[in-house]
């Protein structure tokens, strides 16, 4: 488990490689399994909407119920390159102003962006909120077009150890269910990067 009192508020979490980084997306099961079989998103997922990536597991599980939530049945860990990961926060709006920026400016960036970055409270296994924050990340237009054609290196189903981690939290067996949470180190950031989307760490 996290130790709390040493994550950053706002820090990028992640599976990652040299050269990928790994989010979670819920589905129903014909988006996933059309996804799986193609290795990329197909009909019937739709491009025309704003898709959220989403880099901790934890949130993920919290987000869909462990797979218990109408439409959100299967979870999805996509691999996509870091190229393409950092291009995403390069062109993202926050959801709420930057800190410092200024209100006018930022409901413009937030008119031409065609990412959008939420930062929304952790949670551990219970769902239980955390006092650090996990990034969301919302893809329209032009970057579901990169996320679909050219960032996405390969897609895994992991509904499986969703169910595995809830059955073994509904027996009481905690001690067990965190060994299977993917480890998510920090995602390293450029001090531009981190200030575009206002990380903490």
């Amino acid at each position: 488990m996290f130790e709390e009192k040493r994550v950053p508020d706002r820090q990028i979490r992640a599976v990652q490689t040299e050269t990928t980084v790994r989010v979670y997306q819920a589905y129903s099961p014909e988006i996933a399994d059309a996804a799986l079989a193609k290795q990329t998103f197909v009909a019937p997922f739709k491009r025309d909407r704003m898709t959220w990536v989403k880099p901790s597991f934890r949130w993920m599980a919290y987000r869909c119920g462990y797979g218990r939530k109408p439409g959100q049945e299967r979870i999805l860990a996509i691999d996509i390159t870091r190229d393409g990961f950092e291009w995403a926060l390069t062109h993202a709006a926050l959801s709420k102003p930057h800190r410092d920026q200024d209100t006018a400016a930022w409901k413009q960036q937030l008119k031409t962006s065609p990412v959008r970055i939420q930062w929304d409270p952790e949670r551990d296994l219970h769902h239980t909120a955390l006092n650090f924050r996990a990034i969301q990340i919302g893809l329209s237009g032009e970057a579901v077009d990169h996320y679909v054609d050219e960032w996405i290196t390969a897609i895994t189903d992991v509904t499986p150890v969703m169910r595995d981690i809830s059955g073994l939290l509904a027996t009481d067996q905690l001690h067990l269910a965190v060994k299977l949470v993917p480890h998510e180190p920090p995602y390293p950031l450029s001090d531009e990067l981190a200030k575009a989307v206002d990380a903490t760490g």
